[in-house]
């Protein structure tokens, strides 16, 4: 079996390192490939060798996270990236998940859940920490919500009812072939419904949809 390979940033050397030799340690299917300590530093190791997820800081010095993953996702949208981050850093997190990142999780999480939201992410699976994506969400009402509730509930309207059910499926953090055996369909033809969603609604991604979701309380529909 082929390892998952991992590209770490960070400018943190010895938080970077203690990660690297933690995942080696925990594990035999996913390979640390390199480490950089900036966005340019990435992206130059990036052209030589490809990983399939990357796990980013978001504060760094010469190139961001944001404009890091603004980049990268844009010459390799097929790379994965997740954020590793404080509490604190919630509103760039937020920005990097608009241009492409696929989940962020605490720089605190413990070794075993972090090496599993990895392995999670290889397989199509949004990664997000509860905490900070109930704050990202904005579902306490403040200001920092991408979609007010009322045109979110507008935009759902917009999807037949096969799609909607795919799409709370998506914002409960089911994968493709996870969605295809709750509502019994072929993996190809979830694919093609998530294509047709993200037209509708004129997003790019699964954390816009997972958005979309949470604001307009698409889980109510469906209990």
């Amino acid at each position: 079996m082929d390892k998952i390979k991992v590209l770490l940033v960070d400018d943190q050397i010895l938080f970077i390192e203690s990660l690297k030799a933690v995942i080696e340690t925990l594990t035999e299917d996913i390979r640390i490939i390199n480490i950089a300590h900036n966005g340019l530093e990435a992206i130059k190791m990036v052209k030589k060798e490809t990983p399939d997820i990357i796990l980013l800081d978001v504060r760094m010095p010469g190139m961001d996270g944001v404009e890091t993953v603004k980049i990268l996702h844009r010459k390799w949208p097929q790379i994965k990236i997740m954020m590793l981050t404080t509490f604190d850093d919630d509103y760039y997190v937020h920005e990097a998940l608009e241009y492409g990142a696929a989940g962020y999780m605490l720089k605190d999480v413990p070794p075993a859940d972090l090496i599993n939201s990895i392995r999670a992410m290889n397989h199509g699976t949004i990664q997000m920490s509860p905490r900070i994506m109930v704050k990202l969400m904005d579902l306490s009402g403040g200001e920092s919500s991408h979609y007010d509730p009322y045109r979110a509930y507008r935009e759902i309207e917009k999807l037949s009812r096969r799609e909607q059910e795919v799409l709370l499926l998506i914002s409960r953090n089911m994968n493709n072939s996870e969605i295809a055996e709750k509502l019994f369909i072929a993996e190809q033809t979830v694919k093609n419904h998530i294509s047709s969603i993200y037209s509708k609604l004129g997003i790019h991604d699964r954390a816009a949809a997972i958005k979309m979701a949470k604001t307009a309380n698409l889980e109510e529909r469906f209990n």
